[in-house]
């Protein structure tokens, strides 16, 4: 392995986590910005009712900034009081000097314990210095019975 290609996974694994700290945390600006402008953002193989495709940032972004505003007055999209991603094995494929895929497993945690779990399929584009993402599917593997997600998604659905 050579060392650009060292360099070029590490700034990957950045992205991965910087998307999950922004996701998190609800920071809209922070989250739009590891996307190419062209990205697309969708769930796949998921229920119905969590089943969502967003494409280009302003999608993206106007998706996100309908979490901070509840549904109904005084109503979050959820009943959780924290959401927090762990992420967990990565697996990285250079595919040529500007582009990659990435497959991650995720939990997410919320008052329950584990709510839900899945894992992320990724492609990759390098933008100057940055490797972003230019493609993420989302897909959820299991979710408890109890969730404090459940129907979330539905809740911020345009």
């Amino acid at each position: 392995m050579h060392s650009d290609e060292m360099l070029a996974r590490e700034a990957i694994r950045q992205t991965i986590a910087a998307y999950t700290a922004a996701g998190d945390r609800l920071r809209v600006d922070d989250f739009v910005t590891v996307f190419t402008e062209d990205a697309i953002l969708e769930t796949d193989g998921v229920p119905a009712d969590d089943a969502f495709r967003y494409e280009g940032k302003q999608q993206i972004r106007a998706w996100m900034e309908r979490w901070l505003r509840p549904s109904e007055p005084g109503q979050r999209p959820h009943a959780a009081s924290f959401i927090r991603h762990h992420l967990s094995t990565c697996h990285i494929e250079i595919t040529g000097q500007n582009s990659a895929r990435a497959r991650t497993y995720w939990s997410a945690w919320t008052d329950i314990g584990v709510d839900h779990i899945g894992y992320y399929v990724d492609t990759f584009r390098k933008v100057g210095e940055s490797w972003l993402l230019a493609h993420r599917k989302i897909r959820m593997d299991w979710r408890a019975n109890n969730s404090l997600y459940y129907n979330a998604v539905k809740r911020t659905s345009a």
